[in-house]
Formats: structure tokens, C-alpha cells, sequence
């Protein structure tokens, strides 16, 4: 069996590395320096410091060369660039190949989720699309640390496939034909993060958390429902399951850049210092944006925008949330 692994960041490095166990893996990087760190000193310590890859894996910076003969594509580019990653690198692609998306966002100028951003600039070729979501942070996949996630796949015949094809002692994969709501539970968890990381680096206490983390489940599930999703997904691991490690774990990336904003920190700041991408902020602009066009109350992100982009004071954005007009709790 062979994979194509695009996009060699700490997720991507780190699902190649866990696929080597069972396949000859390849995975595509832009950087010469990373893939000659890879293939002679089975490292990456840039994105995933302290973990020693497989002597299988190989790594190029020639995309024809990790495509060719390939079996499925797994996609880990950060999703802002999915799309002009897939217009460049398209001829390469072989027909009707499974194309499993490890990448978690809206699309920030066309709102498109990630199975459309691969069906309209693959189009033509017909790929079996999955989308791999939940919580599972990168480095404890790599030290092999038990993990679950959920496949969102709506052909069964490529969800068997390739549930077969990642799942192990340490990674079970679950399936799940709602595509749509895989794929925003894993793109609007990284809001909340942020939210949460901006309520701890307030000094607020467990209270604000557990109750932002609930509320932040009910918005999730209100914009995926408006959209055609199904509200039992976002209970499951690509929803609440990946909500709460974002939001309550040290290793998340949003939640840090929460942390900065609640600190006194500018965006630029936090920015600077980080060598992965943190894709809750771009993904907070794609659904701020969204939510404003089809009409979708959405408070939290709508709060999270007006702090990241708007010079809001947090102080003032907490006070907003807690003194809306009172509700009925959704459900009753």
C-alpha cells in the first residue's frame, strides 16, 4: 500500500509517521531542510520536536514524485491553503483515489468547507473524500498514546477502506457518514479555544470554562444544524470530544493564542512566536463572516472576532456575553 501524505507540519508528520507502521508512506514538505531532516535523521523537530520517526518514512519536496503510484492522498496542509495546494498540485493526482482530509477550517474568503474546497478543485477527478477529526493532538499520536477520532465519510465502501487503513492498537478511527458536521465541529472547536484560552488567561476559574465549553457546544451545533448538519454529531468526538481538548489542553494552539489575548497580548504578538498555524483565527473570520450572511446567532465567535480583529477589550467582550437578554437553555 502506498500514501501520499501532504503538508509535513506537526500533524501531518505525525499521521505519516503512523501510517508508516502499515504502508510506504511519503510525505510531501516544502522545506529541502525538513526533508533532509526526515530522511537522515528520522526528525522533525521544527514541528514535532522530541519524537523519533520512522526509518520508512521518506519525505520530498517534488509533489510528482510522493503522488506517483499512490493508493490515497492524505491532506494536512493548513486549510487556508488547501485550495491553491490543490490547483497546483491536481495533475498529479490519480483518478478516483481516496483523498482523506486531516486539515480543520472554513475557508476564510469563500466559506467553503474542506470537502468542497477538494471536490471543486479536484474536480473531475472523482475522489473518495473522508474527513479525519477529533481529539487527538499531534504529538501524542506520535508517541503512540491511545486516540479516537471520526471519519466522516458518506461512501461506505471508501469509509471501510480507509477506517481499516488508519485504525491501530493506539488510533481508532470511527465512522460517520455526516461529512458536514465532521467538518465543522473540528473547524469551529478551534473558536472556542480560543475563548477558553482568552478566559484562563483571564484569571477566571473552572466555572467560566465548563460553562464557555457547553455553550460553545450549543453554538457549534446551532451553525451546523442551520447548515444541514445533524446535531447528534457535534456529541460526538469531531464535536464535543475535540471541544474539550482544545479548549481545556496546554498542547492546543488556539487555546495559547487565547491565553496571549487574555494576558494583554496582540494578535501579532502571539503570531510571531509560533511556528505552527493556529487555524482558529482564521477560521473565526470565515464563520464571524458566515454567520452574519445566513443570519446565525453566534455570540461567542462574534465576541472572539471583535477581540482578535477589533481591538476589543476582553473585560468588555465578558460582560457582553454575560449580560444578554436571558434564555431558555437550548433543548427546552
Amino acid at each position: 500500500m502506498n500514501i501520499a501524505v501532504l503538508g509535513g507540519g506537526s500533524w501531518g508528520t505525525a499521521l505519516a509517521n503512523m501510517l508508516a507502521d502499515k504502508a510506504k508512506v511519503k510525505l510531501w514538505v516544502r522545506r529541502a531542510e525538513v526533508a533532509q531532516e526526515i530522511n537522515v535523521q528520522h526528525s522533525n523537530n521544527r514541528y514535532l520536536p522530541g519524537h523519533v520517526l520512522h526509518q520508512a518514512l521518506v519525505a520530498s519536496t517534488q509533489a510528482q514524485v510522493v503522488l506517483q503510484n499512490t493508493d490515497c492522498v492524505l491532506l494536512a496542509v493548513p486549510c487556508q491553503q488547501l485550495g491553491s495546494c490543490l490547483r497546483e498540485l491536481r495533475r498529479y493526482f490519480p483518478p478516483s483515489i481516496p483523498v482523506v482530509c486531516a486539515s480543520k477550517g472554513v475557508e476564510q474568503e469563500t466559506f467553503r468547507t474542506m470537502s468542497q474546497v477538494v471536490n471543486e478543485e479536484l474536480a473531475g477527478l472523482s475522489p473518495g473524500y473522508a474527513m479525519l477529526s477529533g481529539p487527538s493532538f499531534a504529538a501524542e499520536v506520535a508517541a503512540k498514546m491511545p486516540t479516537a477520532v471520526t471519519l466522516g465519510c458518506a461512501d461506505a465502501q471508501v469509509a471501510a477502506f480507509i477506517q481499516n487503513l488508519f485504525s491501530s492498537e493506539s488510533f481508532r478511527v470511527y465512522v460517520n457518514p455526516d461529512v458536514l458536521g465532521v467538518e465543522l465541529g473540528g473547524a469551529v472547536k478551534n473558536i472556542m479555544a480560543i475563548a477558553s484560552g482568552i478566559s484562563d488567561g483571564l484569571g477566571f476559574g473552572e466555572n467560566a470554562r465548563a460553562g464557555l465549553i457547553t455553550r460553545g457546544l450549543a453554538e457549534m451545533s446551532r451553525l451546523g444544524v442551520a447548515l444541514g448538519a445533524q446535531p447528534a454529531t457535534f456529541m460526538g468526538l469531531s464535536g464535543l470530544g475535540d471541544l474539550v481538548l482544545t479548549c481545556t489542553g496546554d498542547q492546543s494552539r488556539n487555546r495559547q493564542v487565547g491565553l496571549g489575548v487574555g494576558r494583554g497580548k496582540t494578535l501579532a504578538q502571539i503570531q510571531s512566536a509560533m511556528h505552527n498555524v493556529a487555524e482558529g483565527v482564521h477560521t473565526t473570520q470565515a464563520v464571524h463572516a458566515l454567520g452574519r450572511f445566513r443570519d446565525i446567532d453566534l455570540p461567542i465567535t462574534d465576541q472572539v472576532h471583535a477581540m482578535l480583529f477589533e481591538d476589543k477589550n476582553p473585560q468588555e467582550a465578558v460582560h457582553e456575553l454575560m449580560t444578554r437578554p436571558l434564555r431558555w437553555e437550548q433543548g427546552y
